[in-house]
């Protein structure tokens, strides 16, 4: 890829000109007067994007075209960076009026090409004074020429050896045919004579001014008579040119010798570098006391000031050989364009640097040199800055996405596939967009909550964690091309358990205590498949207190939960259990089922499987023999008595036990029939304790589906009233 129609910037200046354009929109053109040169910008939005331009003089006009502009000092460049169309034309250009080498005067044809195709010229003139007196010799290192100047009453400059100055002059005396011809010099060759007018079919251009004597050549490989050679590490193109004029019995000679370093610049991995000679040497061949007096550099055709230099971080180095100018990657003063290539973000900065140095040699002869330099770093992979910023205290998600060029917007986030337009992202507080201390620059952080996205727990390792994949939508300007850059983030606890229960047994109870853990929330405890909370407590009569920093539950015996197990007349074994389980699979993760021995007294089992166990005080029936008790089916005998209570169990659909039910419920009821005798009545009484279980219709759906009892939990049992029958 070619950067060079990149390269570019406007800068307008105080100037002197006189300026009309035709028919334009106001600020469309803009003409600017600079030392040398008159800047003619444009901007491509009114242009179009292949504007030219035309010189216009008395002869007619005369299209710029790139070797037409290198041969009379047109340089003009299309700037799709800022938008501009420039044109830079020497105050020596071929079709400008010049008024005693102190006022030009220039005249355009801009040609502009509309979306349709349709051509408008517009007429562009400016008249510049000079603001800076010239110096004795002057040479101009443009991007696509080489220009050098001297004073017309200036004779014999040094510059060129001894020998070739005789053979100069043999050779003048023998082939001049008018007043002035033209020597080219090259090194191992003879000196080629030729006219003005030779040389200019060649490319190059000489002429004389009212008071300076000026010429100009292309670069190699259009200057034939040119040659590039290597002064102190450095490429430098140099064309030896002597001019020579017969005058009756004598020869004037001028040495119009030009050199520029063709230093391209060279990315260093921290910004661009550039060096030049710092005597160019060819330039002063043969002299002796020559000196380097002032060096100054600057961007975009204007020297800058030291503080100005350092503040952006330019850096100028200069030793008894080289000169070495440094420009960090993005400083101020150069352009950063990004692009999109195989959804690889790259980029790459340019600098069009401008240079001038300032001669001395013995004699007090001043040269001053002008260099316009574009350079470029390679098309470079840009890396985005992405830095996980959270803080696992604060459970929020903090990413920061940095070292965005200004002309790269976020558009879009993608969250874990969940995606926000940056509209949707900034006024949901995802997305805040931050400046970086370089203003060229900004970045964005992006906030989430943990609780907002997927978590993963690793129950066996004690690790929680939580994971946000990012990713960004970005657009390159003004092109809008997209850009997808992906993250993934993630923030890990360990030591993340199900809460952990100690039960203790108390003597009508069991009491539970678990201390809270800061992730106690991932999970859910519950009784059976029931969640434990505050109403369910109040309404099965457990006693729960819950705090900061514990949970206590106090289960009081044959409440709601409670399985019992190993039932005789002296005790029996009561468990109870609670779970700790994932709230969304409800799968359990842990569980305490606490087992308790208690004391035997009255009391009744619906269990789930269908049996009914009674314990059943018969103490307070006087003259009651247990042995002789039964149920309804008087077949059915305690299975365990003593002096004062019996013990039965039996399955619901035996011993004659009566079914009832209703639209919720269905009633299983036996009764317990004790014989005794009474001292009132001669004949033998017996009295009848009605025991009844109670299940929900809901929790039997097995019982109607396939004929067999199983309760979803146990039912509610009841000891009736004894009620006395005569036999």
């Amino acid at each position: 890829m070619d950067f060079g129609i990149w390269l570019g910037v406007f800068v307008l200046l105080s100037v002197w000109p006189s300026v009309r354009c035709s028919d334009l929109p106001r600020g469309a053109i803009e003409t600017v007067c600079r030392d040398r040169y008159l800047l003619v910008t444009t901007q491509l939005s009114v242009a179009g994007n292949e504007p030219r331009f035309e010189a216009v003089d008395a002869d007619g006009v005369h299209p710029i075209t790139k070797q037409y502009g290198s041969e009379c000092g047109y340089m003009f460049s299309i700037l799709p960076l800022p938008g501009l169309a420039e044109l830079r034309a020497s105050y020596f250009s071929c079709h400008t009026d010049n008024q005693d080498d102190e006022v030009f005067t220039f005249s355009f044809n801009l040609i502009t090409i509309d979306a349709n195709g349709v051509e408008a010229t517009y007429s562009v003139n400016a008249t510049c004074s000079l603001s800076l007196p010239w110096s004795p010799r002057e040479v101009s290192c443009e991007e696509n020429y080489m220009e050098v100047s001297v004073r017309g009453e200036v004779s014999d400059l040094p510059g060129t050896k001894a020998d070739a100055w005789s053979a100069a002059l043999a050779k003048a005396h023998s082939s001049a045919m008018s007043t002035w011809q033209v020597m080219f010099q090259q090194e191992g060759q003879q000196l080629t004579l030729m006219s003005p007018s030779e040389a200019r079919e060649l490319g190059y251009v000489f002429y004389l001014t009212q008071g300076r004597l000026v010429f100009r050549s292309p670069y190699t490989p259009g200057s034939v008579m040119g040659s590039v050679t290597m002064v102190n590490g450095t490429l430098v193109e140099v064309v030896y040119l002597i001019l020579v004029s017969r005058q009756r019995w004598m020869v004037i000679m001028v040495n119009l010798v030009v050199a520029c370093s063709t230093d391209e610049g060279m990315y260093d991995g921290a910004g661009l570098v550039w060096q030049t000679p710092t005597l160019l040497s060819p330039l002063f061949s043969g002299l002796s006391g020559l000196e380097s007096i002032k060096i100054s550099m600057g961007v975009d055709g204007q020297l800058l000031d030291e503080p100005i230099t350092a503040e952006r971080g330019y850096s100028l180095d200069i030793s008894d050989t080289t000169v070495q100018i440094s420009i960090p990657f993005n400083a101020a003063g150069g352009y950063r364009k990004s692009f999109v290539m195989d959804n690889m973000y790259r980029e790459f900065y340019v600098v069009r640097l401008y240079y001038e140095q300032i001669f001395m040699d013995d004699s007090g002869v001043e040269t001053r040199l002008r260099l316009h330099r574009p350079m470029n770093t390679p098309l470079l992979i840009q890396h985005l800055s992405i830095i996980n910023q959270t803080v696992l205290e604060d459970r929020v998600f903090t990413v920061y996405l940095g070292n965005l060029s200004y002309d790269v917007d976020l558009v879009a986030v993608k969250l874990n596939g969940h995606k926000f337009t940056i509209l949707e992202a900034n006024e949901s507080g995802l997305i805040t967009m931050v400046p970086q201390p370089n203003s060229t620059l900004h970045a964005y952080i992006l906030r989430v909550p943990f609780d907002a996205v997927i978590h993963k727990l690793y129950p066996t390792e004690g690790l929680l964690e939580y994971s946000l994949d990012i990713n960004y939508t970005l657009v390159i300007l003004p092109q809008a091309e997209p850009y997808f850059y992906l993250a993934s983030v993630v923030a890990q606890f360990n030591d993340v358990f199900p809460p952990v229960f100690k039960g203790v047994c108390n003597e009508k109870s069991i009491r539970f205590q678990m201390d809270h853990k800061p992730f106690d929330y991932l999970w859910e405890v519950g009784v059976g498949p029931h969640i434990l909370t505050t109403n369910l407590a109040a309404k099965r009569g457990y006693v729960m207190r819950n705090d900061s920093k514990s949970l206590t539950l106090e289960v009081p015996l044959f409440s709601v939960g409670y399985t019992y197990k190993d039932i005789n007349l002296k005790q029996f074994r009561g468990t109870f259990e609670i779970l700790s389980r994932a709230p969304k699979t409800l799968e359990v993760k842990s569980s305490l089922a606490k087992a308790c021995l208690f004391q035997t007294t009255e009391f009744i089992v619906c269990s789930t499987e269908g049996v009914m166990t009674v314990v059943s005080v018969i103490l307070a029936i006087p003259g009651s023999e247990p042995i002789r008790s039964s149920l309804l089916d008087s077949n059915c005998r305690p299975q365990e008595m003593d002096d004062t209570r019996v013990l039965f169990s039996f399955r619901l659909d035996t011993c004659g036990t009566r079914v009832q039910f209703d639209y919720q419920h269905l009633t299983y009821e036996n009764e317990i029939t004790v014989e005794h005798t009474s001292q009132s009545v001669e004949a033998p009484v017996s009295t009848r304790v009605t025991v009844r279980c109670v299940y929900p219709l809901s929790g039997l759906y097995k019982l109607f589906a396939y004929r067999r009892f199983e309760a979803d939990s146990p039912g509610f049992g009841t000891i009736l009233t004894r009620v006395p029958v005569k036999n």
